[in-house]
């Protein structure tokens, strides 16, 4: 019978230092795939509740009556004063989007009728939708809406929309005055006749 040789004690502690070896490479490349499926993940999930942004603005917009009030600062404050697009299941909202001092954080209040700044007594949702906010611009001109949002380290979103007509606010009938006219009595002056007399 033929003997075969065995492993020496060397033998095998190089190929379990060099099985170690390839696994703690293969456990890093793992690591590394898992870190950078995450990130991606995370990137995926920003864009996608970025995209749901958009689209709940854009749709606010679209299904407004087109009374919209934009006021200027370092960003714009957008309000849709009639809007039914609600996201509480009004059949009509007033909604506005504008970004908050704190961490300039882009926000959504939608409610029946309250005013800017809110009270206590206003029953509204506020949504904080998207963080550090770096560009909220609005602009609109002759029936034309265009909408730029940018959030820090991400890319920006623009789109404009056509149509968009601010509605004709109906003008007031003046009342015409009913003040009579002063009688010609009223007016002249009475003039002593020449069969008056004048006493002193």
């Amino acid at each position: 019978m033929l003997r075969r040789k065995a492993f020496t004690l060397v033998e095998v502690l190089v190929s379990v230092a060099l099985l170690s070896i390839v696994m703690l490479g293969l456990y890093s490349a793992l690591g590394m795939q898992r870190s950078s499926n995450k990130h991606l993940f995370d990137y995926l999930t920003k864009a996608l509740d970025a995209d749901k942004v958009i689209m709940v603005l854009y749709r606010d917009i679209m299904h407004s009556d087109g009374n919209l009030t934009i006021k200027k600062g370092e960003f714009s404050r957008l309000c849709i004063e009639n809007t039914s697009n609600s996201l509480y299941g009004l059949s009509r909202a007033k909604v506005c989007w504008l970004v908050a001092k704190e961490d300039n954080q882009l926000l959504r209040v939608e409610g029946n009728s309250y005013k800017l700044p809110l009270k206590s007594d206003n029953k509204v949702a506020i949504d904080m939708t998207m963080k550090s906010i770096v560009i909220f611009e609005i602009a609109r001109k002759k029936g034309e809406l265009l909408v730029m949002l940018q959030s820090a380290n991400e890319e920006p979103y623009s789109f404009i929309l056509q149509g968009i007509e601010q509605p004709v606010k109906k003008k007031k009938k003046k009342k015409k005055s009913t003040k009579s006219t002063p009688s010609r009595e009223n007016n002249q002056t009475r003039t002593p006749d020449s069969n008056s007399t004048i006493s002193r």
